[in-house]
């Protein structure tokens, strides 16, 4: 019995069933941001046979979401340094649920792309919040657990598309898809909301300048996230077209690699935590840039299915603990609050994301397919090479 303890074990005893309950709260907000975002995702199709677009039209509307996400960027890391991350994760999960609503009632594709902005907006706002929060959660632990809450972002996409796939089933309307889905969002938050911690508000430096020269960390690690989502971007654009035009597989196959990366990458956040802890960060970085290099080289230098499966495996376990252990590094900073940290690496990241696609594109029009997936296993051991490099870039100015 807790009284029968040691006197001095109980504050710590408390101290961790506080940590207990804030992460769990703060795993179920990652989840309903991963929840909403897949939800949306998952009507796309719908929404381009409402509006009769064609593939450029849809590519076109599509570029609102990475739009709204690099505005909220800087807004994003002023409004968590101001007022705290709690209080900016409730206004943000509050108005990502209304943006999720309002897509299911545009009435013409100018709505639709406006309001895309919005959602995409709304969505780093989460990202960033969401991060410092979880920052301030793994230094209570006092061991990495940032692959876990990212993780529980990833099971939230496969949840978000079966559930998109039923309610595309049963007939139902997106309106009607995203208020069920808000309403769940919304009882979720009713229940966190009080295990979030009140951080406190840093009013008097408001007017500092939010984005200034990253320093070498910060630069070295944002240059990882660039690659690791350039990765990670190429394999959600591409990874169908190349089990088509590469492997050569049935139609009905051509999901298979898809699902077989992104099956990889969530259960490898939910494992990358205990080896992170064990190896170190650095160790797992590096072994994640191997991982994805050969997984692309295996599925190009060898494209059947079962070789070309494990491959793009292989990228999805490697580009799993890129960003979560590139935010926690960040986190770290002792020249920038957490909030501002994240802000200035995702943004390093978010171009690779951005460049990726278009550049395999580029590619494969000058060369082939093959090629272009070569190249970008470089990227992948980029990763590798970056943080092996003079590793004490990642010892100063990391907070002990």
């Amino acid at each position: 019995m807790f009284h029968e303890i040691d006197f001095n074990l109980r504050p710590y005893l408390w101290n961790m069933h506080v940590l207990r309950k804030r992460r769990w709260a703060v795993g179920s907000l990652f989840f309903i941001s991963g929840l909403y975002f897949s939800s949306w995702a998952s009507r796309i199709p719908d929404f381009q046979k409402s509006f009769n677009l064609s593939e450029g039209q849809l590519g076109t509307l599509l570029l609102g979401l990475p739009t709204g996400s690099l505005i909220a960027l800087p807004l994003a890391a002023w409004a968590v340094y101001k007022f705290g991350s709690k209080v900016v994760i409730l206004l943000g999960i509050t108005f990502y649920m209304l943006a999720l609503i309002l897509l299911g009632l545009a009435g013409s594709s100018i709505q639709l792309a406006f309001f895309v902005v919005g959602f995409g907006l709304m969505g780093n706002l989460m990202n960033i919040s969401l991060n410092t929060q979880a920052i301030d959660i793994e230094d209570g632990y006092g061991r990495s657990i940032m692959n876990s809450f990212h993780g529980l972002w990833s099971l939230a996409g496969f949840t978000g598309a079966g559930v998109g796939a039923l309610m595309v089933y049963l007939g139902w309307d997106p309106f009607f898809h995203y208020l069920l889905v808000a309403a769940i969002g919304l009882i979720v938050v009713f229940i966190a909301a009080s295990f979030l911690r009140p951080e406190n508000q840093n009013s008097g430096q408001s007017n500092q300048l939010v984005f200034k020269r990253p320093d070498p960390l910060l630069l070295r690690i944002g240059l990882v996230g660039f690659c690791g989502m350039l990765c990670e971007g190429c394999m959600f654009d591409w990874s169908g077209v190349f089990f088509s035009k590469v492997v050569q597989v049935a139609p009905t196959m051509v999901p298979l690699g898809f699902f077989a990366f992104m099956g990889a990458m969530a259960s490898g956040r939910f494992l990358a935590d205990k080896i992170s802890n064990s190896l170190g960060k650095i160790a797992v970085l590096q072994i994640s840039g191997a991982m994805i290099s050969a997984g692309l080289i295996i599925s190009t230098l060898f494209p059947n299915l079962w070789s070309a499966i494990f491959g793009f495996s292989l990228v999805g376990l490697g580009t799993a603990s890129v960003i979560p252990l590139s935010y926690s590094i960040a986190g770290r900073s002792s020249n920038y609050p957490p909030s501002i940290a994240i802000a200035m690496v995702s943004t390093l990241s978010f171009f690779g994301f951005l460049v990726g696609p278009p550049l395999i594109g580029f590619i494969a029009e000058i060369f082939n397919l093959k090629i272009s997936f070569l190249l970008i296993a470089v990227m992948g051991s980029l990763i590798g090479l970056l943080v092996s490099i003079r590793q004490q870039v990642f010892a100063v100015g990391i907070k002990s």
